[in-house]
């Protein structure tokens, strides 16, 4: 699961990998003509819209991307670094970058393409740039209140917008399709051009076909989590779907002997975990099982992985989400922690041989209520799962 630093790819080779992508990227930019300020600018005087149409079609298109990774599994999301909002900096900054972008002709990253090959008139923007970095880091005290001014933290626009992710990605692929088109109309009349910007050809079928499936795209790649929370609201799946469970002496037994292939998983808020949880046990949460991280808790091998809430019903529900993200060797706490509790703690309210048939039986409840409270007295249980990956702080 992604991201692949540094499991895959070390701190180290991030850099290498990172100037290898750098200069890929600068020789397709190269390529595409934006090592030229007058294509750049041509955005702003309505003669030439190519930077629109390749910022918006890659945007789009990693926007899908990474929805399809992370419906699939591959990405864990909560580990990719969004920049923060400062409403006021990124206004002002912004106008100062538009302006520099018009002035100077190139934004930062097309500036390096351009003076790779030798342009001086990037060079010079490049040296620019430079001074501007210094001005801003040398005023940073006099700056910083409005550098940090109205903070809106690292909002996702679709949570902002209160709507679903796929139809935002939808939205906005549609608005992408249409700015397309405005903008073709807008450049062949300040160009000075008669034909029509979108004809019935074979080529702009294609190119309008191509852009309605990544738009459609969107809803093949619905958000897991909600997607799955939103299955389990089914009772008679939930209630028929397969899954299987453990009664609550066998889980006991397990317990008294400390079975090191046992994994009891506790999906209970933290506050009730911290109250009451069971030897060995570890404290998950919902959002868990779609880290990165703490799902590598439910893969180990040999393991068995008892899901126990309150009850069964919400132990099913969480079960099933698991199941549908590809873990194995679940088991379901049969009557949930309420009966375990009823059986072997709570004997006040259930006589220890009231439902008890065979004499072995008999014994082992009876063994099992002298031990288990004592064993949960001492309890070692671990916690939280820990979690020691952090965002990689970084971004354009």
């Amino acid at each position: 699961m992604g991201p692949l630093v540094p499991e895959i790819i070390g701190n180290d080779l991030n850099f290498i990998v990172a100037l290898v992508i750098g200069i890929a990227f600068g020789a397709i930019l190269e390529q595409a003509g934006f090592s030229t300020s007058r294509k750049l600018v041509g955005l702003f005087y309505g003669y030439d819209f190519t930077v629109l149409r390749v910022f918006f079609t890659a945007g789009v298109v990693a926007m899908m991307g990474v929805m399809g990774l992370e419906h699939f599994g591959l990405l864990d999301i909560n580990l990719v670094y969004v920049n923060p909002t400062f409403l006021w900096s990124a206004i002002i900054g912004g106008l100062i970058m538009g302006l520099g972008f018009v002035v100077g002709g190139f934004c930062p990253g097309t500036s390096v393409c351009a003076a790779a090959i030798g342009k001086v008139d990037a060079m010079i923007f490049i040296g620019g740039a430079v001074l501007g970095v210094f001005v801003f880091a040398e005023g940073y005290p006099v700056f910083e209140g409005l550098y940090k001014a109205t903070n809106w933290g690292s909002p996702r626009m679709f949570e902002t917008l209160g709507m679903p992710q796929h139809l935002f990605a939808f939205l906005l692929a549609i608005v992408a399709l249409g700015a397309f088109v405005v903008v073709s109309i807008v450049e062949n009349r300040v160009n000075g051009i008669d034909t029509k910007p979108i004809r019935m050809t074979r080529y702009y079928v294609g190119l309008a076909s191509i852009g309605l499936l990544v738009a459609l795209s969107a809803f093949i790649f619905p958000e897991r989590k909600a997607a799955l929370q939103e299955m389990v609201k089914d009772e008679e799946l939930v209630r028929s779907y397969p899954l299987d469970t453990m009664a609550v002496d066998e889980l006991a037994y397990r317990l008294i002997h400390e079975d090191a292939a046992l994994q009891v998983i506790d999906f209970r808020p933290a506050d009730a975990f911290a109250r009451f949880s069971l030897p060995g046990s570890t404290s998950f949460t919902i959002d868990n099982l779609f880290e990165k991280e703490p799902n590598q808790a439910l893969t180990l091998r040999g393991k068995t992985n008892v899901v126990v809430t309150e009850d069964e019903p919400t132990a099913r529900r969480i079960a099933i989400m698991a199941t549908e993200l590809g873990y194995t060797n679940l088991r379901v706490l049969r009557g949930g922690l309420d009966a375990f509790r009823s059986k072997f703690l709570d004997v006040a309210v259930h006589p220890a041989s009231a439902s008890s048939g065979a004499e072995h039986t008999t014994r082992f409840e009876e063994h099992a209520r002298r031990v288990l409270p004592e064993l949960i007295r001492k309890r070692t249980s671990s916690g939280p799962v820990k979690k020691t990956q952090k965002r990689v702080l970084g971004g354009c």
